[in-house]
């Protein structure tokens, strides 16, 4: 798929994501790219974030790519159910272990357990080895239940500005090519991506 044949849904997670965050850079470079914007950043509240994302998806024209980044992992996922308008794909980075007692702040643990029933649609989750938010296994479990391809990002933090991925020119890399195999009807082929 083009960019111009999508709607780019970006879903930020937690405070969401700053000016140099590659969230923010991709939406302003992509010319379809919509931020899913939530009332309240710093404390969210699981039905509020995921009652904005369907509203997002539902009020697409075109088929939606989502781009999803931590605690907007979870919010996409819970949203999927109530979406009526056509997902071509996924692409997840970074997805938070929402069920683990550990997590801070604690109230993110509201937006738990994830589902785990397969994604009707391509999806690709990258990463990291050392993300504080969320263990590479978690990451590994939930990619398998919901039959996203997995991309290992080494150690990579959480995948923020503040690991040091502003710009993140792999993962651009990685999401043009995982646009480019998409079809507008988000059927679910074999397919294979390079990895970082």
């Amino acid at each position: 798929m083009k960019v111009s044949e999508t709607h780019i849904l970006i879903v930020p997670g937690y405070t969401n994501s700053g000016p140099n965050h590659w969230q923010t850079r991709w939406e302003r470079k992509l010319s379809t790219a919509r931020r899913v914007e939530q009332a309240e950043w710093s404390k969210p509240v699981r039905e509020d974030w995921v009652a904005r994302m369907i509203e997002e998806v539902n009020a697409a024209e075109k088929p939606v790519v989502i781009v999803a980044h931590s605690l907007g992992v979870a919010t996409a996922i819970h949203a999927l159910p109530h979406c009526t308008q056509p997902i071509a794909g996924a692409f997840l980075v970074a997805p938070p272990d929402v069920a683990n007692p550990k997590i801070r702040p604690k109230h993110l643990m509201t937006f738990g357990p994830y589902p785990r029933d397969p994604l009707p649609f391509p999806s690709l989750m990258v990463a990291s080895r050392n993300d504080s938010f969320g263990s590479y296994e978690h990451a590994g479990d939930i990619a398998n239940a919901w039959g996203s391809l997995l991309v290992d990002a080494g150690d990579a933090g959480h995948i923020n500005t503040e690991s040091g991925h502003g710009p993140w020119p792999e993962g651009s890399m990685v999401f043009a090519q995982f646009l480019s195999l998409l079809r507008a009807t988000g059927q679910k082929d074999r397919w294979y991506l390079l990895s970082f």
